[in-house]
């Protein structure tokens, strides 16, 4: 009889917690961490994530501490990397690379990515062992987590909803002073002022100045809360121009300033300018092995630029959007079909368009039927070709392990020349019988 009404129970809670795990998980919140943890592990690990990331983080983050080794490694190998580096960075570090160690190579990469900020970003100067609260927490509810916690310093609280989207804040002193009965969405203070994760520093330190808040809550492009950044940690952040990624795209040095040193300044510079240069001689041998086509047809010279110009402005187009989104972290490297195909998509599109304008200028100027079709083939080709490289450049640096924003314009650059001048060369020189008949 024990043993029907023990399956009973259990049977109800997994029916419980795989309905409405949020409402399971405010359920766990103030259950000590063991009977917390024996709950989750009775669960399947589809629906034991489900419930976990619905937990207050004070409260994950200890069940995160106790839990096993292979629980770890089965609930963090479904959880989204997102809301799992969110949990996962309000541990010590030792106790980090510890965990993530249990996991496959390649997600532990990527939890790694999730977790670091650059040295100039919000996210790097914030705390993510931020207390959060739900508006329908009492404020009798409230001061007894408060006090739980133990000397952790709060001066504003923050308030989420159930997918842990930042909703507003509550002043403590405001706590202090209400009835125990209130609930916070009474007084939530809604639309605070927030920060993205990588928000240049100089530009944290400005807001916090300019609108005299004492701490700052850190969103990300979601606006899901993943800490604060108190006051104290500004009063020593140095308000630098977050500028290294444009430096390095561009070949200069990352630690570069407008007032740096000549000596320092070439030192960062010339290693670049003259890879540059060994790359300029690579696109022009490419355009030796044309010699006697261009001589035959010396048209084709005149309009060499505009196809190498169109197909190097889409890879840079393709380029700074990929870019924007790896630094962004809107795609990870598991996103590089969809970019590359949205980029060839969008590359054949436009490439299409300017062909068919491209190839009617070509006729109205030169007469030439045949070398308005083969300046307009090799416009659509190498448009969609610098599309995808400058979708993949990025993408395969970041892969291999390279800084994604380091010169890669002037990889680019050497692969759409390259490109534009033997699509449109290589055309040319396979129906050289229709230019000569145009």
């Amino acid at each position: 009889m024990a043993t029907n009404t023990l399956k009973a129970d259990q049977v109800l809670i997994h029916g419980f917690f795989k309905r409405y795990p949020s409402e399971a998980a405010g359920y766990l919140n103030p259950l000590p961490v063991n009977e917390v943890l024996r709950l989750l592990q009775d669960e399947t690990a589809s629906v034991a994530v489900r419930v976990f990331i619905h937990l207050n983080p004070d409260t994950a983050e200890k069940v995160l501490a106790g839990m096993s080794d292979l629980f770890f490694l089965e609930l963090f190998s479904k959880l989204d990397p997102v809301q799992g580096a969110v949990i996962l960075s309000r541990l010590d570090k030792t106790l980090i690379e510890k965990r993530l160690g249990l996991l496959p190579d390649k997600l532990a990469k990527e939890y790694r990515e999730l977790i670091s900020y650059p040295p100039e970003t919000a996210g790097y100067l914030m705390d993510p062992r931020v207390t959060v609260f739900r508006p329908g927490d009492t404020i009798a509810q409230v001061l007894t987590h408060i006090r739980a916690i133990g000397n952790r310093r709060i001066i504003d609280l923050c308030v989420v909803d159930e997918d842990g989207m930042l909703i507003g804040t509550v002043p403590l002193q405001q706590v202090a002073v209400s009835q125990p009965t209130q609930h916070l969405e009474e007084l939530l203070q809604r639309d605070p002022v927030t920060v993205h994760m990588l928000d240049p520093k100089e530009d944290v330190v400005q807001l916090l100045e300019d609108r005299k808040v004492t701490t700052l809550p850190v969103v990300d492009l979601d606006g899901k809360l993943l800490g604060v950044i108190r006051h104290d940690a500004l009063v020593s952040a140095a308000q630098q121009e977050a500028t290294e990624d444009l430096l390095a795209m561009f070949g200069a040095g990352r630690d570069e300033r407008a007032l740096s040193k000549v000596s320092f300044a070439i030192m960062k510079r010339l290693p670049w300018l003259e890879i540059n240069l060994a790359t300029a001689f690579l696109a022009a041998t490419v355009v030796g092995f044309f010699e006697d086509t261009i001589a035959k047809f010396t048209a084709l010279a005149i309009f060499l630029p505009v196809v190498a110009g169109q197909s190097g402005n889409t890879g840079s187009q393709a380029l700074a959007v990929t870019m924007r989104g790896l630094a962004l972290r809107e795609i990870r490297i598991r996103h590089w079909f969809r970019v590359a195909g949205k980029e060839v998509a969008v590359g054949f599109v436009n490439g299409v368009v300017i062909a068919l304008t491209t190839g009617l200028v070509v006729y109205w100027w030169m007469s030439s039927m045949g070398l308005a079709l083969v300046i307009a083939a090799a416009m659509v080709f190498s448009m969609v070709i610098a599309g995808l490289s400058g979708a993949l450049i990025p993408i395969v640096l970041q892969s291999i392990g390279q800084d994604p924003a380091q010169s890669s314009s002037i990889i680019l650059t050497t692969v759409t020349d390259i490109v534009g001048f033997i699509s449109f060369l290589g055309l040319a020189s396979a129906f050289s019988n229709m230019l000569q008949a145009g």
